[in-house]
């Protein structure tokens, strides 16, 4: 259960990650997919992370702290559609990258896809670099209040299919209609309780 939740810092060089010695759960995804949106409705607070309809607002790694401490969220620049100079692109990729493999605190990336579109380059991309790296992540599908129950085991299909994944390893969510939180919770419980 996710009691208190709180923004701590937003960092933009990898020189100046913070270690708090507690778990850190990442959560990823391209440009526009809801990951400030998936943050306010898991901590159940509407303006905790700053929505946007305009993609690639989070340029920085932005730690949310979960419960006193007992955990860390890490929001990750979104990668894809947004509209910035290659040279701004590849130092987020650099920030991604280095935090990703120095981090002493992962413990799960929370990949974000939208069930709605079959997954981008970028997120195969992703999924393969978490493979190659041993990290390990869990699927989270995205905006499923947007498609019909039968559409949705459908499209949940064909992400598994395109990511090299079970069915049963992609949760599906949607803020609007507070859809898969219990079983969000229940993986970041599993999570915490596998590395104590």
């Amino acid at each position: 259960m996710i009691k208190q939740a709180k923004f701590i810092i937003s960092v933009a060089e990898a020189a100046k990650l913070p270690d708090y010695g507690a778990p850190e759960i990442a959560i990823a995804g391209k440009s526009n997919v809801g990951k400030s949106s998936f943050i306010n409705f898991m901590v159940n607070q509407k303006k905790l992370a700053k929505t946007s309809s305009e993609p690639g607002r989070t340029r920085l790694i932005n730690f949310f702290e979960i419960n006193n401490g007992e955990y860390y969220f890490t929001d990750l620049p979104g990668y894809g559609y947004a509209k910035v100079a290659r040279e701004e692109k590849r130092k987020w990729g650099g920030l991604i990258e280095s935090y990703l493999q120095n981090s002493e605190n992962l413990i799960n990336v929370f990949v974000l896809v939208d069930i709605r579109h079959e997954p981008t380059e970028d997120d195969k991309t992703l999924v393969r670099y978490l493979y190659s790296m041993s990290i390990p992540f869990t699927l989270i599908a995205t905006k499923a209040d947007k498609l019909s129950r039968s559409q949705r085991e459908k499209n949940k299909q064909t992400v598994a299919n395109a990511l090299g994944v079970g069915v049963k390893d992609i949760i599906l969510t949607s803020s609007a209609d507070k859809l898969g939180k219990e079983e969000v919770l229940a993986r970041i419980d599993m999570l915490l309780e596998a590395n104590k």
